[in-house]
This record gives structure tokens, sequence and C-alpha cells, in this order.
């Protein structure tokens, strides 16, 4: 890299620390603001508590959900004062193309990209755990506590032959009511167990049956066994009876990946809440080389009104990306379509609209 490349990616990673640590610090006050009458109704959460447990990882989170704003400003911040000052209009000049003058820019892009993906991948999810836990420790209200809390009329494959079906189960203290598992050679029903009463047991994963009956189906006759108490193992846990999108953000991609396949197996229809958090993982980091175009396309001619109209644009430029982005989440989580798709719209879009923006400025 020569000196100019240099001086180009320093600026880049500096102005993007910059307005990273100027974002961050708002949403913490703005977040303070807002909680500061939960941390006091609880006089026995300490500072230091409220500082690891949930701001460190409040800090995590938010850096990395706002590492693509804080590219696309900061290019457009330094960029425009490299225009204004003439420094563009010299290094042009000097017979450097515009695709030669990205270079720096897509080396600072890739930075920027694997400390996002090792983010969304690994360290934002096992950071959302923690917070979570918190919030709904100190911060949830009763409806948000009870969100997870109860399950009705739940129904789940375990294998290609067992399935079991749930009225109502409280994920809390770990018991239910009105549970049968039917076990099928082909299309034949072989048994089906009844229980009036279920409860879990995390200590060695098993679960009491009470009240229980078991129906042993054969060629010519049925049997019918019944006890007031039986104790037996089941391929599942009470948390895999909750199937939300907030679970997916504290798994980590491969236990995630797992989940999934593990699901499909189990015969859940629609899984696609936690694809769509899976696939935005990998696309929202990505679409820092796709930003990073567009920002100093925009950027890099001197412009009457300097950096303001430039600035103005890209904020408008970033606010059409979040919008597209959010209606793809929504549109990817609903049953039946293809998540994938939906999910890689915003970078689709903006990726056309960064190819028309890098020819014209090639020109």
């Amino acid at each position: 890299m020569k000196i100019i490349d240099w001086y180009i990616l320093k600026r880049y990673l500096v102005t993007f620390l910059f307005t990273l640590l100027i974002l961050i610090p708002i949403a913490i006050a703005i977040d303070v603001s807002e909680k500061v009458d939960n941390f006091l109704e609880h006089p026995n959460l300490g500072i230091a508590e409220i500082l690891n447990d949930y701001y460190l990882n409040f800090t995590i989170y938010y850096a990395n959900t706002f590492m693509p704003l804080a590219l696309f400003i900061a290019v457009i911040l330094f960029t425009s004062k490299l225009s204004n000052n003439t420094e563009i209009i010299a290094i042009t000049n000097a017979k450097v193309s515009f695709t030669r003058l990205l270079y720096p820019y897509f080396v600072g892009a890739t930075l920027v990209t694997i400390i996002s993906l090792g983010m969304n991948h690994y360290v934002v999810p096992n950071s959302s755990k923690i917070r979570k836990s918190f919030e709904k420790k100190y911060i949830s209200n009763a409806k948000q506590k009870n969100e997870f809390k109860y399950v009705n009329n739940f129904s789940l494959q375990l294998t290609d032959s067992t399935y079991v079906f749930i009225k109502s189960f409280n994920t809390e203290t770990n018991a239910g009511y009105n549970f049968a598992s039917e076990t099928y050679n082909g299309l034949e029903l072989k048994t089906k167990l009844f229980a009036d009463n279920i409860k879990f047991n995390p200590k060695d994963s098993t679960y009491a049956l009470g009240t229980w009956r078991l129906r042993k189906v054969y060629k010519n006759k049925d049997s019918i066994f019944r006890g007031n108490k039986l104790d037996t193992v089941f391929n599942f846990t009470p948390r895999d009876l909750i199937y939300k999108s907030a679970f997916a953000q504290e798994m980590p991609s491969g236990e995630l990946i797992n989940f999934i396949d593990l699901s499909k197996k189990r015969g859940v229809k629609n899984l696609n809440a936690y694809l769509v958090e899976l696939y935005k993982r990998t696309s929202l980091p990505i679409a820092s080389y796709i930003l990073t175009i567009i920002a100093v396309a925009l950027a890099f001619r001197k412009r009457r009104g300097g950096t303001g109209v430039n600035l103005a644009i890209g904020v408008g430029i970033m606010f059409l990306y979040v919008f597209f982005m959010k209606i793809g989440e929504v549109l990817g989580s609903v049953a039946g379509v293809n998540s994938l798709l939906y999910v890689w719209i915003p970078n689709i879009i903006f990726g056309i609209l960064s190819i028309y923006l890098y020819i014209d400025a090639r020109k």
C-alpha cells in the first residue's frame, strides 16, 4: 500500500470509531432515562451489577447494530472533507482512477466486516443472554415476563415415529397437564401414553407423569396399563416448547443451526423467524462494502453546500436501507416464504444502486 492508501485507511478507521463512540453514549443516555425508574424499584440492585450485566452487554449489542450506520456516516464525513480540501482533485490529477481510489476503502470495509461477522455469529448472542436475563429480572413488566411462561395446545415430533401433545405447560414451574405421546409404525398406531399431569426434573432431565394410562395396540386386541406415577425420559426440554424469535438472538450461530435442523426433524412448520435471525447475521456485515461504495460515490465530488448536503443525502439513504431491512425481516418471518431472499432484499436493492453510482463516478 502507498502512503496515500495508508492515509485514507487511517482516516477511514479513525472517523468510523469516532462516529461509533458518539452514537453509543447517546443510546446509553436515552436508555438510562427510560430505565432509571426500573432500577430504583430494586433497592438490592447495585451499580456494579447494572454496569456489568446490563450496560456492558447493551454496549456490545448496540455497537454491533450501529456499525453499518457509523461506517456509512464516517465515509461520507471524511471523504467530503477530502473533497472540500481538494485532496481528491490532487489524487485524480495523479492519474489515480476511481476504482483505485476505492482500494483503501475496501481494506477498511473488510476489517469492519470481519469484526462484525465475529460479533454477530458469536459474541453478541452470548452477550444477549446475560442482557435479556437482566431485563427479565429487573425491567420487564408482568405481561412481558409471562410471554414465555405458558405454552398451550402444543405438539412436537420427537422422531420419525414419535409425537407428543401438551394441553398446557408452565415453563417456570416445569409442569403441565393433559399430556399425550403417540408412537407409530408407519401409519399404524402402536402405543399411546396419556397423563393428567407432567413435570420436568432439570437435575436428571426426566419427566414425572401423574395419573398415567398406557395403551398398546396389537393386531387383534389392545392392552391398557394404568398407574399413579411414572418417571420416564423424552427427547425434548421445556425450552424446546417455546418457539420465539427472541431466543434465536441468544444462540451462537452453531447452536442456532443445530436447533433449526432438530426442529425441522421434529416437524415444526414455521422456523422462518429463526432463519431470518441466522441470515441477517451475515447480510448486515456484507452491507459494509455496498454502503462504502455508495458513500464514496456520493461524497468524492465537491458540492455546493459541502459536507452538510452529502450528509443529508447519506442519512436519507441510510433511513431507506434500515426501512427495507425491517420490512424484509418482517416479511421473511412469514410462513411459506423464502427467508433468505427477503433478508437480502436491502443488499440487492442498494447493491444495484451502488453499481449505478460506481459506474457514474468512473465517468
